[in-house]
């Protein structure tokens, strides 16, 4: 406060004040705050811009993929997050969702590899060993992520990510 204000103020104000001063505890987001002045953190919010677009992907994938294990999620968004796609566009980030879904649609080898991690988490979480699909033979009757089954939960994610126009 400026002298001015100081001088304007009645000695029951100033009594007050010190009285309220004097029981309050000083913590050290306090101390951060006064270094910071009044509105460091004005408009802006301390998570930043890639966090926010990877939670709203994973917001997304746990509102519009079929995966009742819930693994493939997991594994398609830290896919997503470790991807050039939403390095350069996070300020889309379903856009750079939807991209990446069509690429490993468009890639027999990017499934296969999304499938194999799939079944690799989902061996982990549930402490079982994980089924992996032999190219030569049909899948394993309890194999939850299959190349056909991972393939058509993308379609069906893309198809809802194209209607929502991402």
């Amino acid at each position: 406060m400026s002298d001015n204000q100081n001088k304007q103020r009645s000695p029951a104000d100033v009594e007050l004040e010190r009285e309220i001063r004097q029981e309050r505890h000083f913590s050290l987001a306090d101390a951060i705050g006064r270094m910071a002045g009044p509105g460091a953190m004005k408009g802006e919010s301390p998570v930043t811009r890639l966090e926010q677009a990877v939670s709203e992907i994973q917001e997304y994938l746990d509102e519009h993929l079929a995966d009742s294990a819930r693994v493939l999620s997991g594994v398609l968004l830290r896919q997503v997050r470790d991807s050039e796609l939403l390095l350069k566009s996070f300020e889309h980030p379903l856009v750079a969702l939807a991209g990446y879904v069509q690429y490993v649609l468009g890639c027999e080898y990017a499934l296969r590899e999304l499938v194999r991690e799939a079944d690799v988490e989902w061996g982990r979480v549930f402490g079982e060993r994980p089924y992996f699909e032999a190219d030569n033979g049909p899948p394993a009757a309890a194999d939850p992520y299959t190349h056909e089954s991972v393939r058509a939960a993308l379609v069906q994610l893309m198809a809802e990510l194209t209607a929502g126009k991402a």
